[in-house]
């Protein structure tokens, strides 16, 4: 099977200390994403991406590869049912860049399946929740990251 790479960069005013915090600390992700990234965020340590509706749902799961904060965060991603089967983890790697009075976020989602329905997914899911963070970190109010969301 064919591995498929997805690289997203957005630019935005704020400072890598806060960019840094949308995506690690679960009270912020949830402001613009309607869901907490929970982790300790340590090499080897598991994350969860858990629904903020009271829910307690978990949509993804995975594991701390590298962080070296505020700059790089990498992890892998996975729908719980594979969390047990490394194969069908995929990568997700955060690197951020201060640029004068911004910073420049390049997400790239890599190890997917080619044509897979998780391909399809975050290729529309990546830009949706990094529009509106860049939203939430420049103005406080984040966009409705689902609105229209096709089925």
């Amino acid at each position: 099977m064919s591995k498929a790479k997805f690289v997203y960069v957005v630019y935005i005013r704020t400072t890598i200390e806060k960019a840094w915090q949308a995506l690690v600390e679960g009270e912020v992700t949830r402001q613009y994403w309607d869901h907490e990234n929970v982790s300790d965020w340590k090499v080897g340590s598991g994350w969860e991406h858990r629904r903020s509706d009271g829910s307690g749902r978990v949509d993804m799961v995975g594991n701390v590869v590298e962080a070296a904060p505020p700059r790089r965060l990498v992890i892998t991603w996975a729908l719980p049912a594979d969390a047990a089967d490394k194969s069908k983890h995929t990568r997700v790697t955060f690197e951020l860049d201060p640029i004068e009075d911004m910073i420049r976020l390049t997400v790239t989602h890599d190890e997917l399946v080619d044509g897979s329905d998780m391909q399809r997914g975050i290729m529309e899911g990546w830009p949706r929740v990094l529009s509106s963070m860049k939203s939430f970190l420049e103005t406080g109010k984040a966009l409705k990251t689902w609105a229209g969301k096709r089925s």
